[in-house]
């Protein structure tokens, strides 16, 4: 029973830390202090620490030897292999997916796409929508869901977390007016639908690329 509550209390900590990151209210290269947080969601340090942990698994957060954690750096040369890894990954994951995916994987890109469809992506104050960022995590995670190789979907579920800050640091700072995103997904379930595996790889890595490009050209990413 303790460790069962440890373990929820753990991930109350790693949800609420993880936000945070994603929202830049903690940003890259900052700290991240046990004892700040163990005070203010009222836990033990060993707890943060499982949750911090957890972070540095995704790529989110950082691990210094003797210094604890701080969220993950952004520069353009670990946004490049992140970018060249998971376009190799998930182009063939995708292919797999749609060769071994049966009726109800269809099914639930479909719906998802349907979620991301009707999800606005900014708020009525112009920043960026939380729920289209959960929408859009869960369309990309279901085109992938068909490939019923474990590892290879593990391996493209990490690369996808430790891209994530990127992403969101690409919508809020450095957006693209002449992207057509809503297209490109709808381009993406068209092709997963219709199992046109070359297609779906394309437009796949086309979408990871031009969020790079987006980013790399309009960002600040000096090392």
């Amino acid at each position: 029973m303790v460790g069962q509550i440890s373990t929820t209390r753990s991930e109350l900590v790693y949800e609420e830390v993880r936000k945070e990151i994603l929202r830049g209210n903690l940003p890259p290269g900052s700290r991240l202090r046990f004892v700040d947080f163990a005070e203010r969601f009222a836990v033990s340090q060993s707890v943060v620490r499982e949750a911090l942990m957890r972070l540095a698994e995704q790529g989110l957060a950082v691990a210094l030897p003797q210094q604890g954690f701080r969220v993950r750096s952004l520069n353009l040369a670990d946004l490049e292999e992140i970018t060249e890894a998971r376009i190799e990954i998930e182009s063939m994951v995708v292919r797999r997916a749609i060769t071994e995916g049966d009726l109800q994987w269809e099914s639930s890109v479909i719906a998802a796409h349907h979620t991301l469809a009707n999800t606005p992506d900014r708020t009525e104050t112009g920043e960026i929508n939380e729920d289209w960022v959960d929408a859009h995590e869960a369309f990309h995670h279901a085109t992938l869901q068909g490939c019923r190789n474990a590892r290879l979907l593990s391996v493209a579920t990490s690369l996808r977390e430790a891209a994530s800050l990127y992403r969101w640091w690409s919508g809020s700072m450095a957006p693209d007016p002449d992207r057509d995103v809503a297209l490109e997904h709808l381009q993406i379930r068209d092709a997963v639908v219709a199992r046109d595996e070359m297609n779906a790889a394309c437009l796949i890595a086309q979408h990871i690329q031009r969020t790079t490009d987006a980013l790399s050209h309009n960002a600040d990413l000096r090392s």
